[in-house]
Formats: C-alpha cells, sequence, structure tokens
C-alpha cells in the first residue's frame, strides 16, 4: 500500500499506521521522532484504526528545524484524518443454514434484509444448505426473521 502512494521524486514520504495493536512509523530520513511519531500520534489522538498515513514532502530550501516538523507532519496528518471520510470496521460471522425447498425464497430475503452475503449453496433431495457471512450483530435479526417467516423450520448454525 505504502508504494501505491509514496511519491518516488519526493525528498521525505514519511508514514505510519496502526491495525490494532501492530503499529509502526517511519521517519524517512527527517531527523529521528519528527515525522513518523507525530503522525502515528495523530492517528492515535483520533482514536483511529486500520490505517496508513503517508505525508510527502518536497524540500523548499527553508529549514524548518525539529519542532517545525513535527508540527508540519503531525498537523498534516490530523487535518488529512479530521476531513476523512470514516468507514466502521464491521465483524462478519460465518453461518450454515438448512432449509427446505419452499423456504429457500425466505431464506435469501433474509441473508439481503441483516446484510448478509452467500457464500455457497448446495442442494440435497430435501432442500439447499448455505454458507453466508453475515454481520455479526445481525445474528440475532436473521435467527428471528427465519424463525418467524418459516414457522422454525429453517435451521441456522454458527461456523468457525
Amino acid at each position: 500500500m505504502l508504494a501505491e502512494v509514496a511519491d518516488p521524486t519526493a525528498n521525505h514520504n514519511c508514514w505510519a499506521y496502526r491495525i490494532g495493536d501492530d503499529y509502526r512509523s517511519s521517519d524517512d530520513g527527517e531527523p529521528s521522532g519528527t515525522a513518523g511519531r507525530p503522525i502515528l500520534a495523530a492517528i492515535d489522538g483520533q482514536g483511529l484504526d486500520r490505517v496508513l498515513v503517508v505525508v510527502t514532502r518536497w524540500f523548499g530550501g527553508i529549514k524548518l528545524g525539529a519542532g517545525g516538523l513535527v508540527r508540519a507532519y503531525g498537523g498534516a496528518a490530523a487535518e488529512c484524518l479530521r476531513t476523512a471520510p470514516r468507514r466502521p470496521i464491521v465483524r462478519y460471522v460465518r453461518v450454515r443454514i438448512a432449509c427446505d425447498f419452499p423456504d429457500s425464497t425466505e431464506v435469501h430475503d433474509a441473508l439481503a434484509q441483516c446484510r448478509g452475503v452467500k457464500t455457497s449453496e448446495r442442494f440435497d433431495a430435501t432442500g439447499a444448505i448455505l454458507g453466508a457471512r453475515v454481520p455479526e450483530g445481525s445474528v440475532p435479526a436473521l435467527k428471528n426473521r427465519l424463525r418467524d417467516a418459516t414457522r422454525g423450520r429453517v435451521r441456522i448454525d454458527d461456523q468457525d
């Protein structure tokens, strides 16, 4: 990902990322601690996760000094993160749904209503067995919808 956004013509492509407890940063030739750490502090200051920030700088002849670099890199990162769109992190779980043929329409409708995604489908003599990914928080609603729509004929099991 870094290689996709770093500009090879720039003097510095300083970066930091956080993915859960894993984090790294790089000053990319700037004095130690003046770029990567302030970028990481901007990420942490906004409570973000699963994010990479790259601040690219071309030297323009003005020396900023250590304090100026810290403010420039940290400020640029913080402002970009402040205005960037956010996407919630949704944890999905896998489920297996067994249904008779007449109930398959209700199963597909319930999956769609609960933002589930069918990942597999196989058929036997009595009906279908579907594999699906469903947002973790939607599993109880999916179970209730299927129970109500099919009078309890559909079986849904969690998969790991």
